[in-house]
């Protein structure tokens, strides 16, 4: 079994190259690492024989490296034998790379390997800076061998021209983000539920942990003071809990309807229990969702895209550790607010039954979700051309 000497000086064993086709990604940001490994995820839907190979800067922190097959880590120092050894080993068939083009001999020996690299997202701070005005400018022939770049600054693509790098190798493109596929429903039966619930302000608890359970139902008892037809949907997290779920809504004095046992809500019913198989259908009857498995600080919380994607207002706790970044996003673009007690839960619901309000949150959260759609589209599209390009070399040879 092959080892390698990481740039930490620690040994660690190398995995087997997977057979079939393989793409490196390359990750300076964790939201880059997000975005990089989603599209790996959208290829593989593509190309069933395609893995996903991601490493990341050695000054990144991950809270988690799920959504590739192989996250590797940092690069090892980039020598020309580490570049041998890295490329002899995993054979990358395509590469993304985003940020600074900082490891000049791995990119020149992909090139001279014969190995599509695309760079994506560089910004005004990570472009190449001349090392002297008195040498020769090395930036064109360090960039030359990049069978794209894309950048979301105009100022980089003009002194990329201005350098002499060719245009028709050169794209403006949004920032390079995460974004979402929504789950699907079942048309009739959102259409059919529309028409149960009517007018009703309807909330949604999605992706509920069992211990947030008791909470979630004081804020709501505390909102039907205010919004006495006020209906809320609970999803849980972990199925297994339904029927102490069941136990909780009934000592709660709560009147509710048991989605999972066939139970449609009914005018007078106060709380609808429903399993996590069908989010697609209440994030679009619920223009706001409390995204749980958030409310004990220390938890790592769930992606609030979906809920965004498909238009509701979003509120959270402070567990969200593993997705922090998205939820600074949203909350930026004013789609996402922290709620930290059962107060705090229950004022915010009541303030976003205005429809104007909610529809506000939900707009600027779709907007910020989707932003960033085409150029997630053109990557797939580039890095399947550089794919078939490299099948067809192989096949010839």
């Amino acid at each position: 079994m092959q080892r390698r000497t990481s740039n930490t000086g620690r040994s660690s064993v190398l995995q087997p190259r997977p057979r079939g086709e393989l793409l490196w990604v390359h990750a300076t940001t964790p939201e880059r690492y997000l975005a990089l490994c989603d599209i790996g995820r959208r290829l593989k839907s593509l190309r069933p024989d395609l893995s996903v190979l991601a490493s990341w800067d050695p000054d990144l922190r991950l809270t988690g490296t799920v959504g590739c097959d192989i996250p590797t880590g940092p690069l090892a120092d980039d020598t020309l034998a580490e570049a041998r050894a890295f490329a002899a080993h995993w054979q990358p068939d395509a590469c993304i790379w985003t940020g600074t083009p900082n490891r000049r001999v791995m990119l020149k020996h992909l090139r001279d390997q014969g190995t599509g690299v695309l760079l994506a997202d560089l910004l005004d701070t990570e472009l190449p800076h001349r090392t002297s005005r008195w040498l020769p400018d090395q930036r064109r022939k360090m960039l030359d061998g990049l069978s794209c770049i894309m950048t979301p600054s105009k100022t980089v693509r003009d002194r990329l021209l201005r350098i002499g790098f060719p245009a028709e190798r050169l794209e403006l493109a949004t920032k390079l983000r995460v974004s979402a596929i929504p789950p699907g429903c079942n048309d009739d039966e959102l259409s059919a539920m529309q028409q149960t619930l009517g007018s009703r302000p309807v909330w949604l608890a999605a992706h509920v942990k069992l211990d947030e359970l008791p909470g979630i139902l004081t804020a709501h008892r505390a909102a039907l003071r205010l919004l006495h037809r006020l209906l809320l949907v609970i999803a849980l997290d972990d199925s297994t809990d339904h029927e102490a779920a069941r136990m909780l809504l009934k000592d709660s004095g709560l009147s509710y309807a048991d989605w999972e046992n066939g139970g449609e809500p009914d005018d007078f019913n106060q709380a609808l229990l429903a399993g996590g198989d069908d989010l697609g259908l209440w994030y679009r009857l619920s223009p706001v969702a409390l995204i749980a498995s958030s409310l004990d600080p220390n938890a790592q919380g769930q992606s609030p895209l979906d809920a965004a994607a498909l238009g509701s207002a979003l509120l959270h706790g402070p567990g969200i550790h593993a997705h922090r970044d998205l939820y600074d996003r949203l909350a930026k673009a004013g789609a996402a607010v922290q709620v930290r007690t059962q107060d705090d839960m229950a004022d915010m619901v009541v303030a976003l039954s205005a429809p104007d309000k909610a529809a506000e949150m939900a707009l600027a959260g779709w907007q910020s979700v989707t932003e960033s759609a085409t150029t997630t589209d053109t990557l797939l599209d580039k890095v399947q051309t550089l794919l078939d390009q490299r099948e067809g070399t192989n096949a010839g040879t």
